[in-house]
């Protein structure tokens, strides 16, 4: 016989540890790419949810705001839901709270600047 059956036994127990450490190594990428989108994705668009939803919250005549339509106006009157937004000198609309998209403060930055 060529092998001892002693050095046969001790080769399986190693192929044994080496297949467990194997497939923690072909799983390690996939945990290291969770987390990159979990850094480089998940978590900003939370903090600009949070933030948003807080802007929303706050919001009160005079403000402008940028509905997910696309319009563009100043806030006329706010309650719980619904907000009167003025888009025109004469033109009043009342849009759902949770269709804005961007609100910025009285007295923000100008446009053409």
């Amino acid at each position: 016989m060529i092998i001892s059956p002693a050095y046969a036994q001790a080769a399986g127990s190693a192929a044994g540890q080496a297949s467990a450490a194997g497939s923690f190594l072909s799983i390690a990428p996939l945990i290291l790419i969770f987390v990159a989108f979990y850094f480089l994705m998940i978590r900003p668009q939370q903090k600009r949810m949070k933030t948003l939803q807080a802007s929303i919250g706050d919001m009160k005549k005079g403000d402008t705001v940028v509905t997910a339509g696309g319009l563009v106006g100043k806030v006329v009157s706010v309650d719980d839901v619904y907000a009167n937004v003025e888009i025109a000198p004469t033109v009043k609309v009342k849009v759902v709270k949770a269709t804005i998209v961007e609100v910025q403060p009285l007295g923000g930055k100008p446009a053409n600047d």
